[in-house]
């Protein structure tokens, strides 16, 4: 590197001076910042909050940090918001190595460490709780970091984070953290807005470049042509694809999977050119392509592809690492009783692992899954078959990332993977600081379309759309901080509500361009005769119950009886053809080519009123959604009017404090003391029924319930339910859904004591969805001790104990 001129020098004094805690703060950095990290940071140092968005490991969270370092050396506060309880714990911990356990302190749904600390680590529903709240602890708050800010499209949990974006005191500068979105210039504008002086800092560099590739049999082939600047598909994949659609046969490899050869086809051999799971990771291995992170969209798939490398033999550590492995899993796992260890699958996970493979997905126990993290990020754990959760904020990077197919099952269907989706999934490919390039390997297939792939890879689009919506709980708790009116002008303020204006702007300018063609149709269609355009609208109409009535008669096959409805529709059909045939214009000689203008005019019509009517349901529909919400809570008694406003009632005050799909439901079950006679195990499994979620797969059956005041208190619930659902339907708002109760009685027998293998063969679970559902069993029951009445609270005080116990309650201790 030349020596700066003197020139130079000076400049860049200058700059240090201007920005001295930068200075002290990258000192203590073993790596120099990027440039878009400088820009954010310079930003912040200035007064300004800043939006992020760069790729997967860019190092966005050094914004975060240096905005930690602003406010201790300030003597203020600041809060590292995150979206999941996981990475949560994972921050806290860096922070506590780096700052000390008295300085920092962590709040999660389950968690209170240390939370008047100058550094508080939580997740974004915490915030917005304190928030709504008025808490002491907002006193003195700098800086709120919102990490992985992107999940504001969450269409569950999304809403969050604008409410605490819309409601944090204003003098609080917000650090947005995003992945690359395609609208981040759109979404700092709002931000702009909404809270001031906010500078967009956008980087699309991976400071660790991605090389990606298709394993075709057992090759590892570059996805793009070597040396193309247009991306274009390597020609030599293109060749061995086609050649192998033509008919390529399989024979049995090392482990069960394939070595191929072209010839007749005959006995055993397969036409099928997957590699098994075990030979996959062979190649990967002579590759030098591991560590590497498998993205199964299946648990059962995860599961599965563990234990077929555990049955065939494959190995990736050594001794003095298996040892090693064995005593962090231990360690781990020491309040796991005995009695449960084979129900977990604890011997299998523990085998697999000393091998250096494991699964992570959602149904893993947690303390299995901190194990996985840990050893992965050691090096000591060589290969991990993940869900796609796994990309979704957790700091696990590998040297390279597979993906066994495009599409997945959404719950009702196999649908392609998004362009974003491929992004955040490959993202998590290339450690910094340890890999000069990061690689994506896609497992070709018959089904895979090379051109499929590099589309997917080479987009960017990812954009980052509100799910904002007023909900009841949302309602009362505005209302009670700033009044209906004040609430209505502050939600009228939400992304939501800019999203859609601006999508109102573009709409606009589409109708002022389609009316202006219609002024020249209208001219084309002018006849001498009379009204074209009448005429023409009778001619459409015609066409369209002529279309409709063949349609019906179809349906209706040889069935000769006539519908009501079908007389009806003839008769009119007949009584259109004689006014036609009386119009003035049915005798012009250039019928004809005015009805082809005509249907051009029609169609033009119908699309500017489609637009006019989208304008209209998009103006202000988030504070038209609110009002409807404050009628109904009015006429339920949770709201009142009073000096030209709302106010909040006790009934009101105890909605305030529940929060959830169901909150006005459990508001006016508490209300009416339809679960006051229950005893703790009952309230636990109807509290269940508030919360679980099944999957679709999950089937129709008649489950089975707990006995007793159980099905009193069910039916007087569903009762509930469907007159809240007529009031829904009457202010036009979403609709209640119907209660699960698949978990019911798995849960009751839960809370009376039964063993853990029992219980889950019960519910079907894996072990990791039993906890989740009942530590989300366990908050909704302590919201009912919060806000019910004396005898109820006790009953789910008492309910919660039953509840937490064995791997529940080890898990609030992970």
């Amino acid at each position: 590197m030349s020596e700066l001129s003197p020139s130079e020098r000076y400049q860049l004094a200058k700059q240090r001076a201007k920005f001295l805690q930068l200075e002290e703060f990258s000192a203590g950095l073993k790596f120099p910042l990027d440039t878009f990290q400088v820009d954010a940071c310079q930003a912040l140092e200035s007064g300004f909050g800043v939006l992020v968005a760069a790729p997967t490991g860019a190092g966005k969270t050094v914004v975060g940090e240096f905005a930690i370092h602003l406010a201790v050396q300030s003597g203020k506060k600041v809060f590292y918001t995150t979206p999941i309880k996981a990475l949560s714990n994972q921050k806290f911990a860096e922070l506590v190595a780096r700052y000390g356990r008295e300085q920092v302190g962590l709040l999660t749904g389950d968690t209170n460490n240390n939370s008047d600390a100058q550094i508080v680590v939580m997740t974004t529903e915490v915030l917005r709780n304190m928030i709504y709240a008025t808490s002491m602890a907002l006193k003195d708050l700098a800086y709120v970091v919102m990490d992985e800010v992107h999940y504001l499209a969450d269409r569950f949990r999304g809403a969050v984070w604008e409410e605490v974006i819309l409601h944090l005191p204003k003098d609080v500068l917000v650090v947005s953290l995003s992945a690359t979105v395609s609208n981040a210039e759109e979404f700092g504008a709002w931000l702009a807005e909404v809270r001031g002086n906010t500078k967009v800092i956008v980087s699309e560099h991976r400071p660790v470049p991605l090389h990606q590739h298709v394993l075709f049999g057992d090759e590892v082939l570059e996805l793009f042509e070597t040396g193309s600047n247009q991306m274009r598909v390597n020609p030599e994949l293109l060749k061995k694809h086609q050649a192998r659609a033509r008919g390529p046969i399989q024979r049995r490899g090392k482990w069960g999977g394939g070595n191929y050869q072209s010839g007749p086809r005959h006995g055993a051999l397969q036409q099928s050119g997957r590699l098994e799971k075990p030979e996959i990771v062979d190649v990967l291995g002579q590759q030098g392509l591991l560590p590497a992170i498998f993205f199964i969209f299946s648990r059962a798939g995860c599961e599965k592809a563990v234990e077929s490398c555990r049955r065939s033999g494959l190995r990736l550590t050594t001794k003095e690492e298996q040892q090693e492995i064995r005593r962090v899993a231990e360690a781990r796992c020491t309040q796991i009783a005995d009695e449960d260890l084979d129900t977990l699958g604890y011997f299998d996970w523990l085998s697999s692992l000393e091998r250096g493979v494991a699964a992570h997905h959602a149904g893993m126990l947690p303390a299995f899954k901190e194990v996985v993290e840990e050893l992965f990020l050691r090096k000591l754990v060589k290969v991990v078959f993940a869900t796609e959760t796994l990309a979704l904020g957790i700091n696990m990077p590998a040297r390279t990332v597979v993906l066994e197919r495009l599409d997945k099952y959404n719950g009702e269907s196999r649908v392609n993977i998004t362009a974003g989706e491929y992004t955040q999934l490959t993202g998590r490919a290339g450690r910094r600081g340890i890999d000069t390039e990061g690689h994506s390997v896609i497992v070709w297939g018959n089904q895979l379309d090379p051109n499929l792939v590099a589309g997917l890879a080479s987009k960017r689009t990812y954009p980052l759309n509100s799910s904002f919506k007023p909900t009841y709980n949302m309602a009362v708790n505005l209302i009670s901080a700033f009044g209906a009116r004040r609430a209505s002008k502050v939600l009228e303020r939400s992304f939501a509500q800019f999203q859609a204006d601006r999508s109102v702007v573009g709409l606009a300018r589409v109708i002022a361009d389609k009316q202006e063609s219609l002024e020249g149709y209208e001219k084309a269609l002018s006849c001498h005769l009379g009204d074209f355009i009448e005429y023409s609208g009778m001619r459409r109409e015609l066409t369209d119950l002529e279309r409709s009535g063949a349609q019906s008669k179809h349906r209706a096959g040889k069935d000769i009886r006539m519908s009501k409805g079908q007389r009806q529709l003839d008769m009119r059909i007949a009584e259109l053809k004689r006014e036609l045939r009386a119009h003035p214009c049915h005798g012009c000689a250039d019928r004809e080519a005015h009805a082809r203008w005509g249907e051009r005019y029609h169609k033009l019509r119908k699309e500017i009123d489609q637009a006019v009517a989208q304008i209209e349901g998009r103006t202000n529909q988030v504070a038209r959604v609110f009002d409807r919400i404050c009628l109904l809570l009015t006429e339920l008694g949770y709201l009142v009017p009073s000096d030209d406003d709302l106010e909040i009632t006790s009934s009101g005050l105890r909605l305030s404090k529940i929060y959830g799909e169901r909150d006005l439901l459990i508001a006016e079950c508490i209300n009416r003391g339809v679960w006051s006679k229950l005893d703790p195990a009952n309230l636990a499994a109807l509290a269940t029924a508030l919360v679980y979620e099944g999957r679709k797969d999950e089937g129709d059956y008649e489950p089975k319930l707990p006995k007793g005041n159980f099905r009193e208190a069910l039916e007087q619930t569903e009762l509930i339910q469907e007159q809240l659902l007529e009031l829904q339907t009457e202010h036009r708002l979403p609709k209640e859904t119907q209660l699960e109760l698949n978990l019911c009685w798995p849960m009751y027998r839960w809370a009376t004591g039964a063993r853990l293998d029992d219980v889950l063969k019960l519910s079907g679970l894996l072990p990791g969805d039993f906890i989740r559902w009942s530590k989300q069993l366990v908050d909704l029951l302590d919201q009912l001790a919060q806000g019910a009445d004396p005898q109820l609270a006790e009953t789910a005080y008492k309910a919660m104990d039953l509840i937490k116990r064995g791997i529940v309650a080890n898990s609030y201790y992970v």
